[in-house]
């Protein structure tokens, strides 16, 4: 164990194993020895180790798991914890699946991540849809206003479903919303899978916990250094059932947990306990400093800024290129980076993101600021309206719950006669992954053109069964 962290438990069974002579007769099969067999294989698979006879014995006798977890609930200051190798995908179907029963209804935003809509064709649950507030500035949805939220209470809700932050760094007013849900006895979850750092220094927002709410997901592989599809889901027992959520939790995982997703979980909990405040605050100075020299180049604002917003309403670490500003679009400034050799975590036909993380260094920016400026030079036009991405400006017209439609006949039509039928598909821009259309959803001609208009922009149309979107899947008249 490193002396300049904490314990980490499992982080520390995951370096011990590579440490020690063994001679496992156990999965996987490729032993860490598929170099044997073949050396490209070899190279991703021999650092492997598993949970059960790697972390641990077969019969989990040192328990490392659960210890490694009652720390990161610790931390949190939290009732329960559970580290996840699917996911905050995984995660949020966890705690959906033990919300209630088919046919219980639950408000959640229409930002949700695709994971959180499917999590509710698995658990039967109704959703009531609540729209985000438009920044009239920016076309950038700021979040779920508390009237959206209250004039559904007569809907019985049992639970309000939050993804805070949104793709693009913004939140809700979340104790103005965590207090009204509170106040009916509804629990809050909130998916905060690109908001891991909340909460660890001062420059940042808090996390949600601390601001009252009942549940935390969060990818460890977004804004953290954790290894891919590694997540965490952190929960209050006051108005959540947490024997109920460790079953789900456990019907809905791998029985086969792979070590590496879980030992990086406990790496990250254990890096922003000892050094967390200090790794944050230096990635909000850098990117301060970023946006700071690239904006000095231009007349126009080019980056969303935190003043942009209410106080504590946005992630300062978030890097949302304006190329509307710059009368140009995103994919092509996509396409100019790529050509350098550098990739972006989305463009669109406005935007452009950036995803700075603890794992940047400040020559990192200055490279990013070297190759981006001259390139948006080259690109800059006289700048165009802000405009609203489909993402967010769709208010969906909901015929049958997404379960019936999942599970319905279905038949696929050119997408002239889809207009007024029925979606049996969730057709999402990837990224964000938020539903421009889900299952049970009225496809209308604005929709159907948005979707073709945003294809035919470069950027990816996802989940769709004709990827062309010249025919669309619909339920069976």
């Amino acid at each position: 164990m490193s002396s300049l962290r904490v314990s980490a438990p499992l982080l520390d069974a995951y370096l011990s194993y590579f440490e020690s002579k063994r001679q496992p007769f156990t999965i996987p099969g490729h032993k860490q020895r598929a170099s044997r067999l073949d050396a490209g294989l070899g190279v991703v698979v021999d650092s492997d180790t598993p949970l059960y006879g790697g972390l641990d014995e077969i019969k989990l006798t040192n328990q490392v798991l659960k210890r490694a977890e009652a720390l990161a609930a610790k931390l949190w200051s939290a009732d329960f914890a559970r580290f996840s190798t699917g996911g905050s995908t995984h995660a949020n179907q966890a705690i959906i699946l033990a919300l209630g029963k088919p046919g219980d209804k639950v408000a959640l935003s229409r930002t949700a991540h695709r994971s959180v809509l499917s999590a509710l064709v698995l658990a039967g649950l109704e959703p009531i849809w609540l729209a985000p507030e438009i920044d009239a500035a920016t076309g950038v949805p700021t979040g779920i206003a508390v009237s959206e939220f209250e004039k559904i209470i007569d809907q019985k809700p049992i639970a309000l479903l939050l993804t805070e932050p949104g793709y693009l760094g913004t939140l809700s007013d979340l104790p103005a919303l965590i207090k009204a849900a509170h106040a009916h006895s509804i629990p809050v979850i909130v998916d905060a899978a690109w908001g891991g750092h909340f909460g660890f220094s001062p420059l940042v927002p808090a996390h949600c916990l601390a601001m009252g709410a009942d549940a935390l997901i969060t990818s460890m592989h977004k804004a953290l250094p954790g290894y891919s599809a590694s997540a965490i889901l952190i929960a209050q027992g006051k108005y959540l059932n947490l024997d109920r959520i460790e079953q789900s939790f456990e019907t809905t995982h791998t029985t086969s947990p792979a070590g590496a997703p879980l030992a990086s979980i406990d790496g990250c909990r254990a890096l922003l306990e000892t050094r967390g405040e200090e790794l944050i605050s230096e990635l909000v100075v850098n990117v301060e400093s970023f946006k700071k020299e690239v904006q000095s180049h231009f007349d126009l604002t080019i980056f969303l800024n935190s003043s942009d917003f209410s106080p504590g309403r946005f992630d300062p670490t978030k890097i949302v290129l304006r190329a509307n500003q710059l009368g140009t679009s995103g994919v092509e400034i996509e396409k100019a980076l790529q050509a350098a050799s550098i990739r972006v975590e989305m463009a669109d036909s406005d935007t452009v993101v950036f995803l700075a993380t603890l794992a940047d260094s400040q020559e990192d920016f200055n490279q990013l600021a070297k190759a981006l400026i001259p390139i948006l030079k080259q690109e800059e036009r006289s700048p165009r309206n802000t405009a609203t991405s489909l993402s967010w400006s769709i208010v969906p017209t909901v015929e049958i719950s997404m379960r019936e439609a999942y599970f319905a006949q279905t038949e696929m039509v050119n997408a002239k006669d889809a207009v007024g039928r029925i979606s049996a598909d969730l057709i999402a821009p990837y990224p964000p992954g938020v539903a421009v259309v889900a299952p049970g959803e009225l496809l209308t001609k604005v929709i159907i053109e948005g979707l073709t208009v945003t294809k035919a922009a470069g950027i990816r149309i996802a989940y769709a069964t004709d990827p062309t979107l010249a025919s669309f899947r619909v339920v069976k008249s």
